[in-house]
């Protein structure tokens, strides 16, 4: 559903028309609130960070009878809820900010760390910045992305507790029933797991167009049916309007140059300004594409070529493979590397 404005536009000559610039700093429990609002003393307010204090922000902003732009930083299940009554409100935008990018726009205007003042910087970012107003994202790619986090962190747990097994039994000293406890609690993580992707691949089931797009993801070599659910679950929550720069922007997986005159010129590097979420999830179907597809292995071996690390190659080809899911997405059809690299490869 569209959002509903007034007709009127910002105009700088009327202070009645304006627009309301809003930073709200997300904690667990509270909000911090800096609003800045022509003619008008800078206002700092806090609300509890639950369904009253959001209505009440609301409000607030409501009451001033102008449309409110409001940024706030991405913190997970601590700001998602306000993300989206906030973008259900009528006369109020919203921005979810990467924490990065609000943290380098600080630093851009010199200031500290505290809760008030990280409100009043995303209020400056609401009023000097580009806005770029949140989408909020399906309830079926919401759930998945949550299921899909979860398996992700019972993945970690279960590769730590993989090596403790390892270790125990390395040493004559451990005793046995430390050595059963581990191994119960491997098995214990490896049900959770198969039972949390079976909930996940029944959601998907039921959605058909993040059904369309698990089909399309398993149309690429190196990608199976457990990286499709964790590559779908970070890639369903974003905006369809997003371009395939701002997609490789959010992965964090775009080359950063840092070049000063003519004696400072360092290596590039990945930003990792975006979700290390996504990163993960590509790291493992880069792995395998190299070995498993003709076109991604022929780049992954021309970048090696010319000297690059096989890290910074394999990123590349996780970048790649982003590139890739992007146009078969948009296309409808399923992967071709042909399309992909088409002078690596002659057709």
């Amino acid at each position: 559903m569209s959002k509903r404005f007034s007709s009127v536009q910002n105009n700088p000559t009327d202070p009645s028309l304006s627009t309301v610039f809003c930073g709200v700093d997300v904690s667990a429990a509270t909000l911090a609130v800096a609003i800045l609002e022509d003619g008008q003393p800078l206002e700092q307010r806090e609300f509890a960070n639950n369904g009253n204090g959001h209505k009440a922000l609301i409000a607030c902003l409501h009451k001033r009878k102008r449309r409110a732009r409001v940024s706030l930083e991405a913190t997970g299940i601590y700001s998602l809820d306000l993300a989206l009554a906030l973008d259900a409100a009528e006369q109020i935008e919203v921005a979810v900010l990467n924490p990065k990018v609000a943290n380098r726009f600080a630093q851009t205007l010199q200031r500290s760390k505290t809760d008030s003042i990280a409100a009043l910087v995303l209020a400056e970012y609401s009023r000097r910045m580009e806005f770029t107003a949140w989408r909020a994202p399906s309830r079926n790619g919401l759930q998945l992305r949550t299921i899909s986090r979860h398996i992700s962190g019972l993945s970690v747990e279960h590769t730590r507790e993989q090596n403790r097994l390892h270790a125990a039994q390395g040493s004559a000293d451990t005793p046995g029933c430390v050595v059963q406890d581990l191994k119960r609690s491997l098995a214990s993580l490896e049900r959770r797991m198969v039972k949390l992707r079976r909930e996940a691949m029944a959601l998907i089931q039921r959605d058909e167009t993040l059904q369309r797009q698990f089909e399309l993801l398993i149309s690429i070599p190196g990608i199976a049916a457990i990286s499709a659910l964790q590559v779908l679950g970070e890639l369903a929550t974003l905006s369809p309007e997003l371009t395939v720069r701002q997609w490789v922007a959010h992965s964090g997986l775009d080359p950063v140059h840092e070049q000063s005159g003519t004696s400072v010129h360092r290596a590039s590097r990945i930003s990792r300004a975006g979700s290390r979420h996504l990163r993960r999830a590509l790291y493992m179907p880069a792995l395998v594409a190299v070995q498993r597809d003709p076109h991604l292995r022929a780049f992954y071996e021309l970048l090696q070529s010319r000297h690059k690390a096989k890290l910074q190659a394999l990123i590349a080809v996780a970048r790649k493979l982003l590139h890739a899911i992007y146009g078969i997405f948009r296309s409808q059809t399923p992967y071709d590397g042909h399309k992909l690299f088409p002078e690596l490869i002659p057709g």
